[in-house]
């Protein structure tokens, strides 16, 4: 029999997962587009994008909140002072074995050993230092003594080199031999570097001979150096954070680390090397500890590792600092910290920001400022335009149609083709005619003669020049109908742009002035805090634009608030008075009188509920032959669109 195979299912590390839904670029452009539109630069709605996140991909916000959250946590609920209370318990239990076995000897030798008991100091590290010497009449104290010091040396040696705690857990003296040839060895090495010399050999000889003490396996002297730094730090900024009792009581019982001196003496010479060389890392903060477990001294210095590395993911989740990308961020050190997943959405992120930019939706201004190119508000058009177009079909209850391009509208009447002809082949008319044909003359096949060919008849599209006068004053943004107005204009530009190209559009924005502006402009446009509703201005820009397209339909549609407030004077200069003055509304009514005598009626969009804005808009539209449509924001796209469809057929 052959034993069936095995197989194990784990988490996936080699880069993105495979299996993870594609990033949903459309939904980002929208979301990117929608800050834009609300006046956010393009380098500002992508770092908000970032921040926030998509749909099951949390945002560097959400990650950075997870961080603090985890560094939190470190500080409240540990202290420092784990070795030290090990220490005094280990050594309470050695005194009370040591006192049980001097009790019952009647010599003077065990009352004196009694009275050096009795003399001991209170604090935990004299007490051990005094007990050096002293000779063991209970062997529970003399065991427990002795893993005092064995506690020490493992602790301080984990506080320097990670994992060494566990490697040394049964020391013996050899191990301790060993490990003091290895940091006399290492200070060496250090003490070489710092003079200059070329290490690469003795580096190598070094790994060869003590490198089981180092699983990170640096691959050079530097390596080296930064992994022993950042640890040597940490436990510096550990003692630091003790306080100065506590800080006195562990530098003294360090010197009884597996009672012997040396090792201490080669921890401290260790630790000068290591400042000398990284003088840059944090060797003076200090952090504070208000928890209730208790830190040894290789926990506590893996703590301060922790924070530290906290402090960077935090620092690098944030993005504030000059040329920060997402690629910056230590994946493997937030996974650590935080968890696979969160390794994940901030790679996601990273890809997302690498494909915004890879697939040309930014590009660079003349003044070297970020925009949207022409394929991001292409894109942005064609999001808006299928949400409104969505919104008519649904009001209509139409099926999903397609609204013809530049041809003309088939009347449902054929001809034949006649030299010269561009209009489409009836096709079933043309085979039927062939079919006849090839019949009548005894013809074993059909063939196609030119003569069997029929065309539809069409009738010819009626071409629009269009001005969408679209109000930019303050209270527009103020009452929230910044973003409904730039996604109707978008979506209007797409329509026109994409399915009647002949027809000519004209975006026209008015607050104290007016101006022509084109889509990405619109798009961009940033809200200023400026009063006035220069409406005589937009309809100037208006006839201006529908005199330049005499034989197309005129369509003049006003997306407003408020009634005008201002106009143009003579010498150029914007008149402002609020309530509107007679002057004001006068030229205005002038200027749709003027439109009236061109043909074009006036379509006024009313976005607010204010009595005097209803009389006056009621009145261009009696004037103009126009009307009035009170759209909510959500209908304002749908609205528009379908008033301009209404226009362009004359």
């Amino acid at each position: 029999m052959t034993t069936p195979d095995r197989y194990s299912y784990g988490p996936y590390h080699d880069g993105p997962d495979p299996l993870a839904p594609p990033l949903d670029l459309r939904d980002a452009l929208d979301q990117l587009g929608r800050d834009v539109m609300d006046g956010s630069s393009p380098r500002s709605a992508l770092e908000e994008l970032l921040r926030r996140g998509m749909r099951e991909v949390r945002g560097l916000d959400e990650l950075t909140r997870r961080v603090w959250e985890r560094r939190t946590e470190i500080s409240r609920r540990h202290r420092l002072d784990g070795t030290l209370q090990e220490v005094r318990e280990l050594l309470d239990e050695a005194l009370a074995a040591e006192r049980r076995a001097l009790f019952p000897d009647p010599s003077d030798d065990a009352r004196f050993a009694e009275t050096q008991l009795d003399a001991l100091p209170s604090s935990t590290a004299a007490a051990v230092t005094e007990l050096a010497d002293y000779n063991w009449q209970s062997e529970t104290g003399r065991e427990n003594y002795q893993k005092i010091r064995d506690l020490l040396g493992r602790e301080l040696l984990e506080s320097r080199f990670q994992g060494m705690k566990q490697a040394l857990q049964n020391t013996t003296p050899e191990d301790v031999e060993q490990v003091r040839q290895m940091m006399s060895d290492l200070n060496d090495l250090l003490a070489a570097h710092a003079r200059g010399e070329d290490t690469e050999q003795r580096f190598a000889e070094f790994m060869a001979e003590h490198g089981a003490y180092f699983p990170e396996n640096p691959r050079n002297t530097d390596e080296l150096i930064d992994t022993l730094a950042a640890r040597a730090a940490a436990a510096q900024r550990m003692m630091n954070s003790m306080s100065a009792q506590q800080r006195a009581e562990l530098s003294e019982l360090i010197g009884q680390a597996f009672g012997d001196p040396g090792v201490a003496q080669q921890i401290a010479a260790l630790d000068a090397n290591l400042r000398a060389l990284r003088p840059g890392e944090d060797w003076e903060s200090a952090q504070r500890f208000r928890g209730q477990d208790p830190l040894g001294l290789g926990e506590g210095v893996q703590a301060m590792q922790d924070m530290a590395e906290l402090d960077a993911l935090a620092e690098q989740l944030g993005q504030s600092y000059p040329g920060a990308r997402l690629e910056d961020i230590d994946l493997d050190a937030l996974a650590r910290q935080l968890g696979d997943d969160t390794a994940v959405d901030a790679a996601r992120l990273a890809e997302l920001e690498r494909e915004l930019r890879r697939q040309g939706l930014f590009e660079r201004a003349p003044d070297g400022s970020l925009r949207l190119t022409p394929k991001a508000l292409r894109r942005l058009g064609a999001t808006a335009l299928r949400d409104i177009l969505g919104q008519l079909r649904s009001r209509r209850g139409e099926r999903d149609t397609r609204l013809a391009g530049a041809a003309g509208e088939p009347t449902g009447a054929t001809r034949p083709w006649q030299f010269g002809d561009t209009e489409p082949w009836d096709v079933p008319r043309t085979v039927r005619n062939a079919v006849l044909r090839s019949a009548s003359v005894g013809s074993r096949g059909v063939t196609l003669d030119v003569s069997d060919v029929e065309i539809m008849e069409t009738e010819q599209r009626s071409r629009a020049a269009v001005a969408l006068c679209v109000d930019t004053s303050w209270s527009m943004v103020q009452d929230g109908r910044w973003v409904p107005m730039k996604r109707t204009a978008l979506a209007l530009h797409q329509l026109i742009s994409t399915r009647f190209r002949s027809d000519a559009l004209s975006l026209i924005t008015f607050g104290r002035h007016a101006s022509t502006v084109d889509i990405g402009e619109l798009t961009a446009l940033e809200a200023v805090w400026e009063q006035g509703t220069n409406l005589h201005h937009a309809l100037l820009l208006a006839v201006r634009h529908l005199r330049r397209h005499p034989d197309a339909v005129p369509v003049v549609l006003v997306v407003t608030d408020g009634e005008p407030t201002a106009h143009l004077e003579p010498d150029g200069e914007a008149y402002f008075n609020w309530p509107p003055r007679p002057r004001t509304l006068a030229v205005t009514m002038a200027q749709v009188d003027a439109l009236a005598k061109m043909g074009a009626s006036v379509t006024v969009f009313m976005l607010g509920t204010d009595p005097q804005l209803a009389a006056f808009v009621d009145l261009v539209a009696r004037r103009s032959g126009g009307r009035v449509v009170a759209p909510d924001l959500d209908g304002l796209g749908a609205a528009v669109v379908s008033d301009y469809l209404h226009g362009r057929r004359g």
